[in-house]
């Protein structure tokens, strides 16, 4: 059913959510974010599911946006690319109005995108070798679509000590920043996302998915508007010549003409 997605789901209703594009570190690429919408929609309204972990195959957790995809929108019209910065800002909010509880299970490196999948979750727990970073800036980006939800997470304070600096953080960073709830040995990761889970099979489903909307509601305001100021952004981003030289650059295996040699 899907090209870079797997779902299990076990007999208690706990459905992995799997990234499954190992070969290209589980990039967002057009089709991975176009069926990370179709599969939280399809997990919504499973009454069987119970709770969703997130979780990715291979080394890496997720590496962000795909370059390739974005290296499109530079020709593309200024249309196609809001409506590109759009599919990725509206696959963001599906998740984070998933009304089951959404676990994230990161190991390996979570950069850019992957930051913004961590911040959707309920609760993120991560391998203690997690590297993490928001890396736009070094391509000539902003964190635009996924903004709202690290803002949201880790509040602006501590936002601020990595949003614009593109700089690597490790897992026990993560954690003092909001962005993981816990950070624990590789091999007993499975274990902690387990216990993150079980809390919520002796609950009653509907009442969890009306408490998670209610908290929502109650937190930072991430409406239409707000979505729809972070697409612009974005597009506007891959209108300017920063990104051009940027993704450039990472396609040659070069330093950009801004970096410091």
């Amino acid at each position: 059913m899907y090209e870079t997605l797997e779902i299990e789901t076990d007999a208690r209703g706990v459905a992995t959510l799997w990234l499954s594009r190992e070969e290209k570190h589980n990039a967002l690429s057009a089709r991975m974010i176009e069926e990370l919408t179709a599969a939280a929609v399809r997990l919504g309204g499973d009454d069987a599911v119970r709770v969703v972990v997130l979780a990715a195959r291979g080394r890496t957790f997720c590496a962000g946006g795909d370059l390739g995809w974005m290296r499109e929108q530079f020709e593309a019209d200024p249309d196609v690319r809001a409506r590109e910065a759009a599919k990725l800002a509206h696959m963001l909010q599906a998740l984070n109005t998933l009304p089951k509880p959404l676990i994230g299970r990161l190991h390996g490196n979570a950069f850019g995108g992957g930051v913004g999948m961590a911040s959707v979750c309920d609760a993120a727990i991560g391998a203690e070798g997690v590297k993490m970073a928001l890396t736009e800036t070094r391509l000539g980006l902003i964190p635009a679509t996924i903004g709202p939800y690290v803002a949201a997470r880790m509040g602006e304070a501590n936002a601020r000590r990595v949003f614009m600096s593109g700089r690597r953080f490790d897992a026990a960073e993560a954690v003092t920043l909001g962005l993981l709830a816990r950070a624990v040995p590789a091999d007993a990761l499975d274990a902690a996302v387990e216990e993150e889970v079980a809390p919520y099979l002796a609950c009653a489903p509907e009442a969890v998915a009306r408490a998670k909307a209610l908290l929502r509601s109650l937190g930072p305001r991430i409406d239409a508007a707000v979505i729809g100021h972070t697409v612009e952004e974005l597009a506007k981003c891959w209108e300017g010549g920063e990104a051009h030289e940027g993704i450039a650059a990472f396609f040659e295996k070069r330093k950009p003409g801004w970096a410091q040699r």
